[in-house]
């Protein structure tokens, strides 16, 4: 996502602008995040685009954008960061889920988002669809995050060589 795309759709901005006014979350911009991003911006980019699928699909777009922009609201590298009671996986969310509950007031549903978005990494399995949505494109902007525009590129020109590849050996035999 282009990082100024979502201040362009005013019916997202005016769901999260409270939250993004807050001094807490603008905190997130100092924490790397998944090497080519800080945790604000993957914050942003994780709410918009799950707003812009729960949109797509009818689904309750304040829920998504708001527990979204929340998912990861700590304050740690969680790369150096360790903890005797679990892997980060299991414990940011809910450290994520009591800071949140700090700045505003949020459903059922905005909880259920912030404390499952880790699913697949942990067996709590989310309860509304919206869950799955902001937890997938958590994954998904993890791993563009991760890459970095330069090495996605590579890797996607690996991908397309080694399937013609495959192909071409499969052809041969």
């Amino acid at each position: 996502m282009k990082t100024t795309e979502w201040r362009q759709d005013s019916e997202y901005v005016a769901l999260v602008s409270d939250l993004l006014a807050m001094p807490e979350v603008q905190k997130l911009a100092d924490y790397t995040q998944h090497h080519h991003s800080n945790r604000l911006d993957h914050s942003i980019s994780v709410s918009y685009n799950s707003y812009l699928i729960a949109k797509k699909h009818g689904l309750n777009t304040r829920a998504t954008a708001r527990a979204g922009l929340l998912h990861d609201l700590f304050y740690y590298d969680w790369r150096t960061t360790k903890f005797n009671l679990g892997s980060h996986a299991f414990i940011h969310p809910r450290v994520a889920l009591r800071n949140a509950e700090k700045l505003t007031e949020l459903t059922p549903m905005e909880k259920d988002i912030i404390l499952k978005h880790m699913w697949g990494a942990t067996s709590a399995l989310p309860k509304y669809r919206e869950s799955f949505i902001v937890s997938l494109v958590d994954d998904y902007e993890a791993i563009n995050e991760f890459f970095g525009p330069a090495q996605l590129k590579k890797f996607r020109r690996w991908r397309r060589i080694s399937l013609k590849q495959r192909i071409l050996n499969q052809l041969e035999k």
